[in-house]
């Protein structure tokens, strides 16, 4: 991979031993920093101290042109010629890559290196997002087991887990704008924000009778025909989310499953 046509945005920082640059990822801001030149500064310096001792030994003008001489003191300049600033981008050039759809210049770390692109204009946006995500998730499980929290971390991604299916649930039983998404109560014929109409939810499959086929309301027994409506034992415990694989009470929690 060729290095980036152009330096990301940087500035100039100086500890007191020389002015060294400091390269940003136009994504995070991550910071990469490049090395002090300090054998040149201190030879320059020495060599400015030297010079200018010298030179104030000269009559009548020694000091002024002393001072030109000796000028600036490197330890405390923050500003580097083209060349030392082309140096020091050499240093860290190679841990940036330029993206050739937004053009930005970004680090390692939001590079995908086998599709070419930054890691947010990626064709493989998804599986990437994925993977930071198992990632983290991987990362918050052994903090938790480090710490004896594994069981409240469970139960917290399970209650989680419970919501998202609670959320997706009530969003299907309203209506929807094909437009923007706006949701709004099923009977809404327009949307509120831009007009556009509605598309209201698709009603639940009424239950039947297995045998005469009349609506039966949640009823243990059918009102038409007295036939007895079996129904499959629940597989989740409502109390933590365990599987209960159609038992009486929950295997972790002990929780009666309503049957």
């Amino acid at each position: 991979m060729s290095a980036p046509s152009r330096m990301p945005r940087y500035e100039i920082r100086n500890d007191g031993i020389g002015p060294y640059a400091v390269f940003y990822c136009e994504t995070c801001d991550r910071e990469y920093r490049s090395k002090p030149e300090v054998a040149g500064n201190i030879a320059q310096n020495v060599g400015r101290q030297a010079a200018g001792g010298l030179l104030r030994h000269v009559p009548i003008l020694g000091d002024a042109v002393a001072d030109n001489v000796a000028g600036e003191d490197p330890r405390y300049t923050y500003a580097l010629t083209p060349q030392q600033l082309d140096r020091a981008w050499e240093q860290v050039s190679d841990r940036f890559r330029e993206c050739p759809t937004c053009m930005r210049v970004v680090c390692l770390s939001c590079w995908d290196e086998p599709s070419g692109y930054c890691a947010e204009d990626s064709p493989r946006g998804e599986e990437i997002a994925q993977a930071r995500a198992e990632q983290a998730g991987a990362m918050i499980k052994g903090f938790a087991s480090a710490f004896g929290l594994g069981e409240v971390v469970r139960r917290a991604s399970e209650a989680a887990q419970q919501a998202q299916q609670a959320a997706a649930t009530s969003a299907a039983t309203m209506a929807r704008c094909p437009k923007d998404g706006t949701l709004a109560p099923a009977g809404t014929k327009f949307c509120a924000q831009c007009g556009s109409p509605m598309v209201q939810p698709t009603p639940p499959a009424a239950e039947v009778c297995p045998r005469c086929g009349k609506p039966v309301q949640g009823a243990k027994f059918c009102p038409e025909c007295g036939a007895k409506i079996e129904r499959p034992a629940p597989s989740v415990c409502p109390q933590c989310g365990t599987e209960a694989k159609g038992a009486k009470f929950c295997p972790e929690c002990g929780t009666r499953i309503a049957g």
